[in-house]
């Protein structure tokens, strides 16, 4: 199970999940992700669904010293969630016009806020002349449509493609109850209703991305990085279960009481693995 769809716009649930995603994301995928955009002077970015920022946060410290990203996203509160975020994350920061400038170590990064509808243009990060197009906990929300079109949109471009934190299906918490199953049926058939962008991929996203992708010409791999949740995470545990119940009852797969009562137990869980899987696409012959 991934964040339950309910909550995924809200600033709360953002904020609450970050530390989690940060510890889940791929190292060794980043890495190779820093030795592409090495050779930019100036590396831009492109982030959908941007939402408060965290996506940022968790690659900005790792990429080079010049770097301007485009927070593209749909909720104008959320923008201004980031802005106050990222300015909190900085050493220093100013203003130019509606961007954000700051400094973080030895690093100048600008961030422009571009509201945008995804779901009515895939290719909107060409606009911005991106060498990366990026993006958290995004894909499983859109369509293997929305998907294969992005992918056309991006073939021959040069952007090398990076999307973190795609749900894929697996969980398992401890100790176990008896409506896991039915609860985790129920909620993947939540998943796969229609966000905004069509009936959405939910556990399936990341096959059906990386597939996309290489049809158009790109090099993908795929990288594991579920969430690990113990007792340090009690909150985030608790936010999971009451919202992914209430998903799981709104598919109208289980009945109402059966949730409520899965919830209660699942508060106050010892541990759960939510798996979700990160990818990075290079177009082929990059760097050759």
């Amino acid at each position: 199970m991934s964040a339950p769809e309910a909550a995924t716009f809200s600033e709360a649930w953002l904020a609450l999940r970050e530390p989690a995603d940060l510890r889940a994301r791929s190292a060794t995928l980043e890495e190779t992700l820093v030795g592409y955009l090495a050779r930019h002077p100036v590396q831009r970015i492109v982030d959908l669904g941007a939402g408060s920022g965290s996506n940022l946060r968790a690659l900005a410290p790792r990429l080079g010293p010049r770097q301007h990203w485009t927070l593209v996203d749909h909720d104008d509160l959320l923008a201004e969630a980031a802005r106050t975020r990222l300015a909190a994350f900085a050493d220093a920061v100013r203003t130019e016009g509606d961007a954000l400038v700051f400094t973080l170590g030895p690093r100048e990064i600008r961030v422009d806020f571009a509201m945008a509808d995804l779901a009515a243009d895939p290719g909107a990060a060409l606009a911005f002349g991106a060498h990366l197009v990026t993006a958290a906990a995004f894909y499983d929300l859109v369509s293997a449509d929305w998907c294969a079109s992005f992918a056309r949109r991006l073939a021959g471009s040069g952007i090398v493609v990076h999307a973190a934190l795609t749900c894929d299906g697996r969980d398992s918490w401890h100790p176990p109850h008896s409506a896991d199953a039915a609860i985790a049926a129920a909620f993947r058939a939540h998943q796969g209703m229609d966000k905004g962008f069509g009936p959405a991929a939910g556990a399936e996203a990341g096959a059906v991305l990386a597939a996309a992708l290489e049809r158009s010409g790109y090099a993908v791999t795929c990288a594991d990085s579920p969430w690990r949740l113990g007792p340090q995470d009690h909150a985030l545990i608790a936010e999971l279960a009451r919202g992914t119940a209430g998903a799981a009852a709104e598919s109208g797969r289980v009945d109402r009481t059966v949730a409520q009562d899965w919830a209660r137990a699942r508060s106050a869980a010892e541990a759960c693995v939510i798996g979700h899987m990160d990818l990075l696409a290079v177009p082929a012959g990059f760097g050759a």
